[in-house]
């Protein structure tokens, strides 16, 4: 394996299957040793705020302002923070609103990254084809190589 830094991204969601992408986002960014360091980009995807309607008279704050939230970012984060701190892993925690598989392709296109690692949905096939998968989204539409951990 041809050992250069890489820009990685990792999309987390806070299931098994993100805890999972993130733990191997990490290994994948360790190998390139210290000669050549690789970053590790570590995306949070969550809903667009609504379209305008009449509950604009009473806005929602995004969920990055709720009470509670920082609890949250740190549980969802937690995986991916704790094995980049032990591998020594230069990480950047991401938190973008909108559909997740545009946000992913779009960022990881703007951060010219190497590779996207996602976790598998675990979606049936039934499922899939009628709601469409991420992870298969991103696979199809990513300009860079995808890696799709199960």
């Amino acid at each position: 394996m041809l050992t250069l830094s890489k820009k990685i991204m990792v999309a987390i969601d806070g299931s098994p299957q993100s805890d999972k992408a993130a733990e191997e986002a990490i290994r994948l960014g360790s190998i390139s040793g210290s000669k050549f360091k690789s970053s590790v980009y570590a995306v949070l995807v969550l809903p667009s705020m609504k379209s305008q309607s009449f509950t604009d008279f009473f806005p929602n704050k995004p969920a990055t302002e709720l009470p509670g939230w920082e609890q949250k970012r740190d549980r969802i984060f937690f995986v991916v923070e704790k094995a980049a701190r032990e591998a020594e892993v230069p990480l950047e925690s991401v938190v973008l609103y909108g559909d997740p598989a545009e946000e992913l392709i779009l960022m990881a296109r703007e951060k010219h990254c190497d590779v996207i690692v996602i976790g598998s949905s675990g979606k049936g096939r039934v499922k899939r084809t009628l709601l469409g998968s991420v992870s298969s989204k991103v696979a199809l539409q990513a300009h860079c190589s995808v890696y799709i951990v199960r």
